[in-house]
């Protein structure tokens, strides 16, 4: 059965909640899913992973939180050999925050592109000035995205 890790950056459950919310939804398409709030670089070089799914809020001027900060910087950083890796990028902010809105989501998604991993579909960004509960986009995106990794799967 192939494996899904979602990577969680969140400041006050969010982020958590969209990936609790969407867990069950991949797991009834046959994957085996593992929600991480402490993500490192180590879930990343996993060459048993078919996919890692972020699901990220954006903080202050375009910030990641807290428990996703590390992990980025990390990342950015040293870099990682991400050629084997699918991705998919869920990012949650505000979009009276023009210029910084889900920039976690777009700056976790280039990194990831610029060590070679293969994005799947087109990130998710969730806005919370027209969403309240950040778990309806999300699950009417996911079942797209599942069905997108499936392709490439067999292709």
């Amino acid at each position: 059965m192939a494996a899904i890790k979602i990577l969680v950056g969140t400041v006050y459950g969010g982020a958590r909640d969209v990936a609790d919310h969407i867990q069950p939804m991949l797991e009834a398409k046959g994957y085996t899913v593992e929600v991480s709030e402490e993500p490192t670089i180590a879930d990343l070089e996993n060459k048993d992973l078919e996919a890692v799914l972020v699901s990220c809020s954006t903080t202050g001027a375009g910030d990641f939180p807290p428990n996703f900060d590390k992990f980025y910087h990390t990342l950015n950083e040293t870099g990682a050999a991400l050629s084997h890796l699918k991705y998919g990028i869920i990012s949650l902010g505000d979009s009276s925050y023009d210029e910084t809105f889900c920039d976690a989501g777009k700056k976790i998604d280039a990194v990831f592109a610029e060590y070679g991993g293969q994005r799947i579909g087109r990130p998710l960004e969730i806005d919370a000035a027209e969403h309240f509960d950040a778990t309806e986009p999300a699950a009417d995106w996911i079942g797209r995205w599942a069905d997108q990794l499936q392709q490439v799967e067999m292709a």
